[in-house]
């Protein structure tokens, strides 16, 4: 299947990115389950002319520190201050009306803070725990009171490790890993292979493109990309399932550059040597520790390829039937993670 030449004016339209290595897995399906190659072009070219809403206002800062901000979301309340990764923008937590967790927090009794990273050009020098040190401990200082930490993904273990040096009123983790050793080696050692290959470029400029992140992701579990683009052909543009498929891809699709330092700290010390389960992270000096003197819950997603069920902290455990961006975005989200999620904030 001779993909190139009919898809090339993809390049400036609205694509996933990277797009050669989109179509290349496109093609390797093709050899197989050509009719589900076929279906995933067309699903892809409905992406790329499908309509976008202008972008929400952004929201205001309940406080400031350098690139990074506290946005206010919605509710009253004690506070819950929301902590995404550093590798996609934070939108996912607010994705749509039907299933923002920022919205679903303000429901629940508490003012929802969702914070935003800022630009990657702000944060250059910054690791991960330099993030953690340098931007999200000032912030919950500039607060006044103890928040309640939730953190998806990378976030949430930043949020562990906040709550070993800040006083904080009870930490959530939702799809958040911990014990990276309890990866798939086979995961690991792609992960590292494709450092080995970016490294060098990362190192000229200072970080690490979303692109290369993005091919790690996919590298992780390539049918379902290709498939999730042919089912993405066959609905109504229109309906509410189509549009929050735009508004996911979009998401994925632009994340900032992560800052040289945290890459090579993420991929190096936590996914290459497992510090933080080792007790050998460090923050501000300080070793961080996953068992806290907080309540904590970790809510860990069973079909999730992104950061699996065992690679969770220690703790009490909720186990959502969904995968990693589908336990904060499916159209089950309310059942699945709100409402649990609301009785132990309630507790």
């Amino acid at each position: 299947m001779n993909l190139l030449p009919e898809h090339r004016a993809l390049q400036h339209e609205r694509a996933p990115r990277p797009l050669p290595l989109f179509l290349e897995l496109v093609r390797r399906t093709a050899e197989n389950e050509p009719e589900v190659a076929r279906q995933a072009l067309a699903g892809l070219h409905a992406y790329a002319r499908a309509e976008r809403r202008a972008p929400p206002p952004a929201r205001a800062e309940a406080a400031r520190v350098g690139p990074a901000a506290l946005r206010d979301h919605s509710g009253s309340g004690p506070l819950a201050v929301l902590v995404p990764s550093l590798i996609n923008p934070p939108s996912v937590l607010d994705l749509d009306e039907q299933v923002s967790l920022a919205a679903a927090i303000g429901r629940m009794g508490r003012r929802a803070l969702l914070l935003d990273w800022g630009e990657a050009a702000g944060r250059a020098d910054l690791s991960v725990a330099g993030h953690v040190e340098s931007l999200l401990l000032p912030l919950l200082a500039e607060l006044g009171e103890p928040a309640a930490l939730i953190g998806y993904c990378l976030g949430g273990t930043m949020a562990i490790a906040a709550a070993n040096l800040a006083t904080v009123e009870r930490v959530a983790t939702l799809a958040a890993p911990w014990h990276f050793a309890n990866y798939p080696a086979e995961s690991r050692a792609t992960l590292a292979a494709i450092w080995r290959q970016a490294a060098g470029a990362a190192q000229a400029v200072g970080a690490l493109p979303m692109e290369v992140l993005q091919a790690a992701f996919w590298s992780i579990d390539p049918q379902r990309t290709v498939a999730k683009f042919a089912q993405f052909a066959a609905l109504d543009p229109q309906s509410a399932r189509a549009r929050r498929f735009v508004a996911l891809e979009d998401w994925a699709n632009e994340g900032e550059p992560l800052p040289l330092p945290a890459a090579r700290e993420l991929i190096e010390d936590l996914f290459g040597a497992d510090l933080p389960a080792r007790g050998r992270w460090s923050v501000g000096g300080q070793v961080m520790s996953d068992r806290l003197n907080v309540p904590t819950l970790h809510f860990t997603a069973a079909q999730d390829r992104i950061a699996p069920a065992a690679t969770a902290p220690a703790g009490e455990k909720i186990d959502v039937p969904a995968g990693h961006v589908g336990m904060i975005v499916g159209r089950r989200a309310d059942e699945q993670l709100h409402r649990p999620l609301a009785r132990w904030l309630a507790s």
